[in-house]
């Protein structure tokens, strides 16, 4: 049975505060852990969000899982590197302020072992996103035309009679 993994070091919150927000998610089913991210207000839940979809990533193309049998099997939240840095105390000393770093390492396994992405759906995905390159340059065409284009050529006047906002003057006299 093949585990996916993600790794993220050194980052800068304690480990202390990311264990507050990993513990309630060990054991969770993948869509679920990403709807409880959102949804919590602290700092390591950006990083976290981020790292469950590099592991789901993982997953998906390394091992052909599919993301909504994925489950997260483990969180483990070791202490990185300290970062120790000092301020002025009393009587001529000095107080250290550790700032702490976190290395999270993230697990996640499959509930119902041996399910697979069919090789069909792989192949019907990739002409989806050759669609999307022509489109997008189709449109970025699109975009470099109307740029060529100043507003005398247009004519497009907003309410005040002035050309459009991208390109009034800032430093424009008052009549």
């Amino acid at each position: 049975m093949a585990e996916a993994k993600a790794q993220l070091n050194h980052l800068r919150i304690s480990p202390r505060k990311v264990r507050l927000v990993v513990k309630p998610l060990r054991g969770m089913k993948v869509s679920v852990a990403k709807f409880q991210l959102a949804h919590i207000t602290r700092k390591p839940t950006i990083s976290l969000a981020k790292l469950l979809d590099s592991a789901v990533a993982n997953a998906k193309n390394n091992f052909s899982m599919v993301e909504d049998n994925l489950y997260i099997k483990e969180i483990i939240v070791n202490e990185g590197a300290t970062l120790k840095r000092f301020r002025p105390k009393a009587f001529g000393r000095a107080g250290t302020i550790n700032k702490r770093t976190s290395h999270i390492t993230l697990v996640l396994n499959e509930k119902v072992p041996g399910l697979k992405v069919e090789k069909e759906e792989k192949e019907t995905m990739k002409p989806k996103e050759e669609n999307k390159d022509d489109a997008k340059k189709q449109n970025s065409s699109k975009a470099k035309e109307d740029i060529k284009k100043s507003p005398k050529e247009t004519g497009k006047k907003d309410k005040k009679g002035e050309t459009p906002k991208g390109i009034k003057r800032i430093f424009r006299r008052k009549v």
